[in-house]
């Protein structure tokens, strides 16, 4: 496993260990003695997937609030998604800056989020699946997130037009939530 840093504080690249051969790929998706190893939170409480149908289709950006926020390791298992984290906590020398990724299932690359960040994705193909790993159990009420189009964030989206929910595209910007 190698892991490197991103322009977001606390925020990695996380380089997972994979195995080619004729019968295909194998990755090893978490090791808690390598990202212990690393300084990494090693200890999942929840594992999700995400399974979003259409190229275009935009979720995020999404995050709980304390005492239940929440760490975040991503991997894309299938199809190829653009994926952004934001920087949402006031004390960081990189709050209010994001930076992207693309992922896939070609890739052997996952994406370490720190507590405090929004995370968001666009597909870029159709039949895309993420894997979350949590550092937190899910809860409802702690539940909130930031505008796609925050215009004090401008994110650079890949496709116009995406598709949202009626919950992504209703979510306040940043300087609402403050």
């Amino acid at each position: 496993m190698n892991v490197r840093n991103t322009s977001l504080h606390g925020v990695h690249l996380v380089g997972l260990d994979s195995f080619r051969d004729a019968r295909g790929l194998f990755v090893r998706a978490f090791c808690d003695r390598d990202f212990a190893s690393a300084g990494l939170h090693a200890r999942w409480m929840q594992t999700n997937v995400s399974c979003t149908v259409q190229r275009g289709m935009l979720r995020g950006l999404h995050f709980q609030r304390p005492p239940s926020d929440e760490i975040k390791l991503i991997q894309c298992l299938t199809g190829t998604v653009y994926d952004v984290i934001v920087d949402l906590r006031q004390d960081s020398p990189s709050y209010a800056r994001w930076e992207a990724f693309v992922l896939s299932a070609n890739s052997t690359v996952a994406v370490y989020a720190p507590a405090g960040c929004a995370h968001g994705f666009q597909c870029l193909t159709d039949d895309c699946r993420l894997l979350y790993h949590m550092s937190t159990e899910y809860v409802p009420a702690l539940s909130a997130g930031v505008r796609w189009d925050d215009p004090d964030l401008a994110i650079t989206w890949p496709l116009e037009k995406p598709i949202l929910s009626e919950r992504d595209a209703a979510m306040p910007t940043l300087a609402e939530l403050l």
